[in-house]
């Protein structure tokens, strides 16, 4: 009877280290390609423009194909419907799942389900932008992955690259995308090769920055908002904190972003003391609380 009991103890933690194995696997941070933030340059000169490809930057879901699972940009495994993968290409994709402007909160739900709903995802595409393991550089990369989106799976698709000739067609072209519900701009440079970490040859312009805090106290509203939450105090990484009262809807002021959450607010400059001016909520993080 004891070792009965002790090879089931054995078994039992065999089971434990294969299931923990499985989930560790599945919180495995990819390595991705990040953004710098660009302002508009003082200067008239376009010639630093010339070698760099413009596209729209998607409000959507940002996820990373390994070739056989879509994950999210924190590693977890996004459960998609039957289908939807079939087809793909067998090698790395980082895109973002979008179904059209302003609809982020919808395809952040559809996304956070634990178990994918087909209808749900009937509009859901995976926007690809880049291919990790290609070696060549950003102009190569475009002309493969046009191969790759027409070749494959209809829920597939390509953002658009494009050039741009002066200041004037940028700055025009990002008052059209933001006036028109987009987020902004991605700048990337033409001979950039895709490697992991923040770079200067990729850049994000928008007509306002984002930033992430943790809510850490609600506090309640007055007015209009009595019986409702008012602001919520917030802190960043670097232990700033500050409140936060605008950009929430009626039912987000209901049941508010919870304590420990991770919230994305944008912010149009900075203080002296650093504080960020006019600071807006945006959404909940995707992976949720710390």
């Amino acid at each position: 009877m004891k070792l009965l009991s002790n090879t089931f103890g054995v078994l039992l933690c065999i089971v434990a280290l294969l299931h923990s194995s499985v989930n560790l696997a599945q919180v495995i941070k990819p390595e991705v390609m990040l953004a710098t933030v660009y302002q508009l340059p003082r200067s008239t000169s376009s010639k630093w423009l010339s070698e760099y490809w413009l596209s729209e930057k998607l409000d959507g879901v940002r996820g990373y194909w390994t070739g056989s699972q879509l994950l999210t940009k924190q590693g977890r495994l996004i459960d998609v419907p039957a289908g939807f993968v079939d087809h793909w290409p067998t090698l790395p994709m980082d895109g973002e799942l979008w179904i059209a402007r302003q609809q982020f909160d919808k395809v952040s739900a559809i996304v956070r389900r634990k178990k994918s709903d087909l209808l749900a995802w009937k509009n859901v595409r995976f926007m690809v932008f880049d291919l990790p393991s290609h070696t060549g550089v950003f102009t190569e990369r475009i002309s493969d992955m046009k191969r790759l989106v027409v070749a494959h799976s209809p829920t597939l698709g390509l953002i658009k690259q494009q050039r741009m000739q002066s200041l004037g067609a940028l700055n025009q072209y990002l008052d059209t995308v933001v006036e028109t519900g987009g987020e902004g701009l991605m700048l990337h440079h033409q001979d950039s090769r895709y490697y992991a970490g923040r770079s200067k040859r990729l850049m994000k312009l928008k007509k306002h920055y984002d930033a992430e805090a943790t809510v850490i106290a609600h506090y309640k509203g007055k007015g209009k908002y009595a019986g409702k939450m008012g602001s919520l105090m917030v802190r960043m990484a670097d232990g700033l904190t500050f409140k936060i009262g605008s950009g929430f809807s009626d039912e987000q002021r209901r049941n508010p972003p919870g304590i420990g959450s991770i919230i994305t607010f944008k912010y149009y400059a900075k203080t002296t003391k650093g504080v960020p001016r006019f600071a807006s909520f945006m959404r909940i993080r995707l992976e949720g609380t710390k």
